[in-house]
C-alpha cells in the first residue's frame, strides 16, 4: 500500500515507531493540504480563462451553484436525481459542475445528443475510468492501455462474436442456463436481481473466459463474489482519490489481485498443459497475444458484459412476471421457431419429476436441447417479439450515463497542450473536460415517449425516425461492442423462462401478487435494483404436458408483430 512504501526509507532515518508514524502521517498531511486547496479554490466557479474558455464566454455552459465538494456525494450515490436537479437549478439544457477541480459538463436535448454521439475526439475509456471506477483497475492490464492495445482488444471481442463462434456457443449458453435454473428447483420464489445476475455471469464466463473455469461452478461463484466486492467497494474516495489507502481501496486492491490470480492461473495451466480448447482465450493464445492482454481482456469484459446484461435480464424477467400477456406472446414466438427449425427435436417426451403438491413438472433438459437445435440466424432475424421485449427493457431499466473526456487528437498527436473547444449543442467543451450524456434524457422523456415509465414493448414510439431517439446499446460510433452476444444471451434465457415455466408471477416478500411492479431505481447506477425486498418472482415449472411437447402446440396462423394497440394487463400495466 501507499504508506508502506515509505516505511523502509523512514526506518533508515529514525526508530521504527517514528518511521511508522511518519509513513502514516505523510499521506494524511498531503490529503489535508489537498482538501484545503480544493475547498478554498472550489468555492467559486473557475474563471473562463482557467477553464479553457478563452474568448468563448458566451458559449461556456452555466455553472451549477454550490461548492465542488458538495457535488461529490450526490453524484456518486444518487446520480439520476443529481443530474435532473442540476437541470432545474441551472435552468438550461447544458450545465457544468466540478468534481474537486475536474470540470464535468452534462448534456441534454436533441442537438447536444446528436453532437455527442457524432463527435470524434471524445474518449470513452478515459471518461469511464474517471467517472465510474467500478472495474478492476490494473495499469497495463485493464487500465492505462496504449491505443493499439485497446484497438486489439476491440478486434478480439469482434472475433469472439463471429457467426461461426456464436453458433458454437449457442448450445453452451442454453445448457449453462438450464443447469443454473435446475438448481432453483421445480417451484418456489426467487429474487430475480440475484438469481438472474448469477445466471448471466455464468454464461458470460462461458463465452469470454476459459472452459475449465466455466465448468467449475465453485470457481465461478468465487469469481463473481470478487467482482461484487469491486461494486460495493467503489466509493467517491476510491474513484477521485485512488492513491488514498482507505479501507475500500484496500478491499478493491485485494479483490482485483485475486481476480488477476484466478484468471492468470487458468491461463498458465492452459499454456503449460498444451491442450487447446474451443473457447475465446484459446483464440487469443493462438493469435500470439501477450499474457497481460489476454488477462486484461477477460478481467475487463467479464464485469462489463455480465453487469449490464445481468441488469437487463433481471428486469426483463421481472416485467414478464407482471405482464402475462407478453409472456404468452414471447412463448408463442419461440414455439413458432421450434416448429419451423427444430420441430422433430421436440417429439420425444422428457422425464418428469413430481412437485411437492403431487403435480408433475418436466425437466428443462429436453427443452434446452430443442432450443439449441434452432439455428443462430433464426434467433437473430425471426424474433420480433423478443427484440421488442429487450429493446423496451433497455429503455426503461438501463440507468446508463455515457461518459467521455474531450481529448483533441490533433493536439495529442502533435504533443501540444490545450486545443480548440469542442461545441456540443452550441456550448463549448474545453480540452480535458469530461462530458456526460444521461440516457434518461431521451428514454424517459415524456416529449419522446408517452408515459415513459410504463413498460410497453408495443409502443409506437419505438419506430421513431428522429436521430438518436433510442440509444439502448449506444449510438453513433460508440455502440456496445458486445451487443450481438448480449442479445443472444437475453433471447435464449427468455425462451427458457417462457416455455419452461407455467407460473411466472411478481409477488411481494410474503408471496402475495403485486398489484404494480416497482419502478427501476435509476439512482442505482450499476444494477437499477428496486428497494430490497419489494419484488420477487414466484415460478413453477411447466406441468402436465412437457415443456418440449407444449412447444410444438403452435397456432395455425403466425401471430402478428407487436402492435401499439395491444393492451397490457390492468393489474400491472404501469409502474
Amino acid at each position: 500500500m501507499y504508506p508502506l512504501g515509505f516505511l523502509p526509507f523512514f526506518c533508515s532515518l529514525v526508530p521504527e515507531w517514528g518511521a511508522v508514524a511518519a509513513a502514516l502521517a505523510l499521506p494524511l498531511l498531503v490529503l489535508a493540504l489537498w482538501f484545503y486547496y480544493a475547498i478554498v479554490v472550489a468555492r467559486s466557479p473557475p474563471s473562463s480563462s482557467s477553464s479553457g474558455y478563452d474568448g468563448v464566454d458566451d458559449a461556456a455552459p452555466v455553472h451549477l451553484p454550490g461548492s465542488a465538494l458538495a457535488h461529490i456525494l450526490p453524484f456518486f450515490h444518487r446520480r439520476f436525481d443529481f443530474i435532473n436537479e442540476g437541470f432545474q437549478l441551472a435552468g438550461q439544457a447544458i450545465y457544468q459542475f466540478s468534481l474537486l477541480r475536474t470540470p464535468v459538463i452534462v448534456l441534454s436535448g436533441e442537438a447536444a445528443r446528436r453532437d455527442f454521439f457524432q463527435a470524434k475526439d471524445l474518449d470513452l475509456n478515459a471518461g469511464f475510468k474517471f467517472l465510474s471506477g467500478a472495474i478492476p483497475m490494473m495499469p497495463g492490464v485493464t487500465s492505462d492501455l496504449e491505443a493499439r492495445r485497446i484497438a486489439l482488444i476491440h478486434k478480439r471481442l469482434a472475433a469472439a462474436q463471429t457467426t461461426d463462434r456464436l453458433a458454437r456457443l449457442l448450445p453452451q449458453i442454453v445448457e449453462d442456463s438450464r443447469r443454473t435454473m435446475d438448481t432453483w428447483g421445480f417451484s418456489g420464489t426467487l429474487d430475480p436481481f440475484e438469481r438472474l445476475s448469477e445466471l448471466i455471469f455464468q454464461t458470460t464466463v462461458r463465452c469470454l473466459a476459459f472452459t475449465e473455469l466455466a465448468d467449475d461452478a465453485d470457481a465461478v461463484r468465487r469469481l463473481k463474489s470478487l467482482y461484487d466486492v469491486l461494486d460495493t467497494a467503489t466509493t467517491p474516495a476510491t474513484v477521485l482519490l485512488p492513491w488514498l489507502p482507505g479501507p475500500s481501496a484496500v478491499r478493491k486492491l485485494l479483490a482485483t489481485k485475486r481476480i488477476y490470480d484466478i484468471i492468470g492461473t487458468k491461463l498458465d495451466e492452459r499454456m503449460q498443459g498444451g491442450i487447446a480448447r474451443d473457447d475465446t482465450p484459446q483464440m487469443l493464445i493462438d493469435a500470439g497475444d501477450e499474457r497481460l492482454i489476454i488477462i486484461g481482456f477477460i478481467m475487463g469484459l467479464l464485469v462489463a458484459g455480465a453487469r449490464s446484461t445481468g441488469t437487463t435480464a433481471s428486469w426483463l424477467i421481472t416485467f414478464l412476471s407482471g405482464h402475462p400477456l407478453w409472456k404468452d406472446k414471447a412463448a408463442e414466438e419461440v414455439r413458432r421457431l421450434i416448429a419451423a427449425h427444430a420441430g422433430s427435436g421436440a417429439a420425444h417426451p422428457p422425464p418428469s419429476h413430481p412437485h411437492a403438491n403431487g403435480n408433475t413438472a418436466s425437466s428443462l433438459s429436453p427443452l434446452a436441447a430443442t432450443l439449441s437445435a434452432i439455428p443462430l440466424a433464426a434467433w437473430e432475424t425471426e424474433t420480433p417479439t423478443l427484440d421488442a421485449l429487450i429493446r423496451e427493457t433497455l429503455r426503461v431499466a438501463e440507468p446508463h450515463v455515457a461518459m467521455r473526456q474531450y481529448l483533441p487528437q490533433s493536439t495529442a498527436s502533435a504533443g501540444e497542450k490545450g486545443g480548440a473547444p469542442l461545441y456540443l449543442g452550441g456550448k463549448a467543451v474545453p480540452p480535458g473536460a469530461f462530458v456526460m450524456y444521461p440516457f434518461s434524457d431521451v428514454h424517459l422523456s415524456p416529449e419522446v415517449y408517452k408515459d415513459p415509465w410504463r413498460w410497453d414493448p408495443a409502443r409506437a414510439e419505438m419506430s421513431l425516425k428522429a436521430p438518436y431517439a433510442y440509444v439502448g446499446m449506444g449510438a453513433g460510433d460508440t455502440t456496445c461492442l458486445g451487443k450481438r452476444l448480449a442479445t443472444l444471451e437475453l433471447k435464449l434465457v427468455t425462451a427458457l423462462f417462457v416455455l419452461g415455466f407455467d407460473e411466472l408471477r411478481a409477488v411481494d416478500s410474503k408471496g402475495a401478487p403485486l398489484a404494480e411492479l416497482p419502478r427501476p431505481n435509476w439512482n442505482d447506477i450499476l444494477t437499477c435494483k428496486p428497494p430490497a425486498g419489494s419484488c420477487y418472482v414466484r415460478f413453477g415449472r411447466t406441468v402436465g404436458a412437457t415443456a418440449a411437447a407444449a412447444a410444438t402446440a403452435v397456432a395455425p396462423a403466425p401471430a402478428p408483430a407487436p402492435a401499439a394497440s395491444s393492451p397490457p394487463p390492468p393489474a400491472s400495466a404501469s409502474m
